[in-house]
Parts: structure tokens; sequence; C-alpha cells
């Protein structure tokens, strides 16, 4: 039995409020269960300078957690720099929306998508990316209204879930009990036609079986179809 009573293949409850910032091009408030995330989409004009001129356009992102997201207060990181894992999962945020845009259709242009975590229950970075990509599409929606873009150079969804093994079973969607204690845990980041982006798995405790990985697989496939179905319903 999973500490919160779901099943093993059962999400969290998933939704996706829009329009939460007044001045960013595109925001969303994604809430997975007790995992809370505001994403907020910037298009500025002005790309690196390692793209200056080179007619393509570019995707990054900067990631958070408030100080009172988890149980105990964190001290902020503008204070202290930024820590090993934020800057690792901002570079995952930031390849997995370029994975979803044609970067030439976007043009010598650059969207930064901001990811702020409001309340921390375990899988705080997937909740980052699908929010983000809501977020995303909202701005990119901005320039093509205005004919900034001449097509639409998002190509497909993105999403991410998490999947582990705990207590010996595959499960789905960990909030941070399961996380916590599981003894292999993966992020999965997918495509809306189900393509892989990226994966990260690591046993934490005890090793896996390639049939598990097929199983968490399964079960990942599973939940970004819900991810990517709650993605459309927000940005309809």
């Amino acid at each position: 039995m999973r500490p919160s009573g779901r099943q093993i293949d059962e999400m969290r409850s998933i939704s996706i409020e829009t329009g939460i910032t007044r001045h960013a091009e595109g925001s969303a408030l994604i809430k997975c269960g007790d995992t809370h995330v505001l994403c907020t989409a910037s298009v500025d004009e002005r790309v690196p300078p390692f793209l200056k001129n080179s007619g393509l356009g570019w995707v990054t992102a900067e990631y958070g957690m408030l100080p009172r997201a988890t149980h105990t207060r964190m001290r902020r990181e503008a204070k202290n720099g930024q820590s090993g894992r934020t800057q690792e999962i901002q570079r995952l945020i930031g390849r997995a929306l370029r994975a979803g845009i044609d970067r030439v259709a976007l043009g010598e242009r650059q969207i930064t998508v901001d990811c702020d975590v409001i309340q921390a229950d375990g899988g705080t970075r997937c909740a980052a990316i699908t929010g983000g990509w809501v977020a995303l599409r909202l701005a990119v929606n901005k320039l093509i209204q205005a004919g900034d873009v001449l097509s639409d150079p998002l190509i497909d969804h993105v999403a991410a879930v998490s999947c582990g093994v705990y207590a010996g079973q595959p499960i789905l969607d960990l909030d941070y009990p399961e996380d916590s204690e599981a003894g292999v845990d993966g992020n999965f980041v997918m495509t809306g036609s189900g393509r892989l982006i990226e994966v990260q798995m690591a046993a934490e405790g005890s090793t896996f079986t390639r049939e598990q990985m097929d199983q968490l697989l399964g079960l990942a496939e599973q939940g970004a179809s819900d991810l990517v179905a709650a993605q459309k319903t927000a940005t309809a």
C-alpha cells in the first residue's frame, strides 16, 4: 500500500492554471498533488552571444525553491549562490523544453522559463518541465498573434513524470514520503508523441532489473499521457 493510498499506476491530482502573472508573456501555476510550481516565460529579442547572427532561437530555464517550500526553511540561494542541485535541474528543464521547439522557426530570440517552487512534495523538476511547457506555449502564442513568427515553432508537447521502486514495487508519480524511501528513483521526460527526451534513473538502495525498468517506462508513458492531456486542457 502506498502512503497516499493511491494505486501503483495512479497519478496525483493535476491542475494547471494559466494567466497567473500580469507581466510575463506566458505564465502557469501547476499543481501535482501538494507540489506547486509557478512557471513564467519571458521573451527577449536578443540571444546569447554564441548564437548572434545564427538565425537560431534559444530556450533556457531557471529554477528555484522558495525558502519555506519544504518542511524546514532553506536559506535563499540569492544569498549563498546556487547549489549543484539547482544548476542541474535548471539545465535539465532547458534541455527538455528545447527538444520540443524548432529553433529556426522561433527566430533569433530567447525565451527564458522561470520555475519557482512554492510548495514541494516530490517531483518538483518534473512539475517544472510540465508547467514550463505551458508557459512557453502561451508565450509563443503571443508571438504568433503579433506576427513575429511565421510558423508555430512548438513541434510537440513536453512533459515529465517520476517513477520508482517503492517497497519492491514499481510505482508512478512519487510524492515525498515515497521518494525519500524509494529503492530506485527515476525521472522520465517525454514528448506528446511518446518519444523520450531524457531518462534519469538511479538505484537508491537496491539495484533493479531490466523487467522493472520496462515496467517503469510503461508507467511513465501512462503518466506523461495524463500530463499532456492536462496541458492541452490548460492551453485550449
